[in-house]
Formats: structure tokens, C-alpha cells, sequence
């Protein structure tokens, strides 16, 4: 069996190479791997490093204009071929090492989809910024009102679906409304949800964080649109 691990990246030239490194040394009950990395038209010398890569199993792909995360991964997913597909972000905050915990529930046949959950089980996490914080767990708790789901991480990058369930799923949203969008829409399959708690190694804004509170804005909308209008449209 494969796993396809999709790799959004924006302007990382610094923590890419060690990402990928990371990828590859993990050992993921003797899965094969397959690195699939969606380059959003970075700027800051990203791409020149990704060009350094000619390892079959990683495949690279770049995007002529920048996008946002949805659009990189809905690039990602759709040239994805293992049985299962991960989400990996290339800013170091999500250690790879968590595949295996990961993997499984959807191995022993319990589940379908994973979720990794930072703020579950007890995995070491950095401390920093109380009010993301708050506005992670307002976000979750807004989109489980509209889902029926009871997630404690809606916002998580670590989303694990095994392929042939991502496949009846159509990604809209091009930047970080991805979150509650795949949420809403797993809601409504007949599938089994799982969550794990992972490590997190959160970085400040002057490390490189991206997402901001307009991107909260978004969410809120996003939840909206597809847990509530969405589903009275179908």
C-alpha cells in the first residue's frame, strides 16, 4: 500500500529541504511514500531549492500564479495515487513522526478519515499565542454546530484520508477556508472519523506564520457556507 503525503508550500525556502528530509526518514509500518509538493508561485527562492530534487519519489509541481493552500492541495490531490493521503505543511510546526499514530486507526480498519488533534492526548506542543488559540477552539466549536461532528481541532493540518473517500469530495476554496470546507463536506459521507493527538510545534509571525485573523473572518463564512447553506441548496 501507498501513502501520498501533499505538501502545500509558500515561500519556505528555509525549512523545505528539512521537511522533505524528515518525510523520507520516517517509517510508516512499511508503507511506500510518495511526496507530492505543489509550489504556489513562491517568491523567496523556494523554488530554486525544490529544484535541487530529482528523487523519483518526490514529485514537484509548480503553480504559475499564487493561489492559496486549497488551491495547491486540490493540485496535490489530484495527482495523488497511494491508497491513503496527508496532509503535510513545510513550516516544521507538524513533525512527521506522528504518521504512524496516524495511520492506525485507518490500518486496523477503524477509520476512514483522521484528524490530528493538538489540543488531545499528551503530546508535546510549543506555548504560544493565547488568542489563536482561543480562536482555533471557537472556530472547532462553530463548525461541530453545523457538522454534529465533536472535534476538538477543526484547523488541523494533519487531515489523513484514505484516497477512495477524498476522491468523492470536490476541494472550492482556494486558501485557508480548506479547513472547514473538507470538514463540512466529510460530515455529510457515511464515513468513520477519527481523532489522534499529535505533537505541535507552533512558530511566531516572525518565524513565518502566514494565517491571520482576516483568514478567521473566512472561516466563519466558509463554515457557513457550506454547513449551512450548502446543505439547505442540496
Amino acid at each position: 500500500m501507498k501513502l501520498s503525503i501533499v505538501v502545500p508550500v509558500y515561500n519556505e525556502k528555509d525549512t523545505i529541504g528539512q521537511i522533505i528530509s524528515m518525510i523520507k526518514s520516517v517509517n510508516s509500518r512499511n508503507l511506500q511514500k510518495e511526496v507530492i509538493i505543489v509550489d504556489d508561485c513562491s517568491t523567496d527562492g523556494t523554488r530554486d531549492v525544490l529544484k535541487q530534487y530529482s528523487d523519483d519519489s518526490v514529485h514537484i509541481f509548480y503553480h504559475e500564479k499564487n493561489m492559496g493552500k486549497g488551491a495547491a492541495l486540490r493540485t496535490g490531490f489530484s495527482k495523488a495515487t497511494g491508497d491513503f493521503v496527508i496532509v503535510q505543511d513545510a513550516d516544521l510546526e507538524y513533525d512527521p513522526a506522528d504518521y504512524e499514530r496516524l495511520l492506525r486507526p485507518i490500518i486496523e480498519g477503524k477509520a476512514d478519515v483522521v484528524y490530528g488533534s493538538r489540543f488531545m492526548g499528551g503530546e508535546p506542543h510549543r506555548v504560544i499565542y493565547f488568542w489563536h488559540y482561543l480562536g482555533n477552539k471557537l472556530l472547532t466549536t462553530f463548525s461541530n454546530m453545523f457538522t454534529n461532528l465533536n472535534l476538538t481541532d477543526m484547523e488541523t493540518c494533519y487531515k489523513l484520508f484514505r484516497k477512495d473517500v477524498l476522491d468523492r469530495i470536490k476541494i472550492e476554496e482556494n486558501r485557508f477556508g480548506f479547513e472547514p470546507e473538507i470538514t463540512a463536506k466529510v460530515s455529510m459521507l457515511n464515513v468513520k472519523i477519527y481523532e489522534v493527538g499529535i505533537s505541535y510545534s507552533g512558530r511566531s509571525y516572525a518565524e513565518g506564520k502566514k494565517i491571520g485573523f482576516r483568514d478567521g473572518f473566512r472561516t466563519l463564512y466558509v463554515i457557513l457556507k457550506y454547513g449551512l447553506f450548502k446543505r439547505r441548496a442540496d
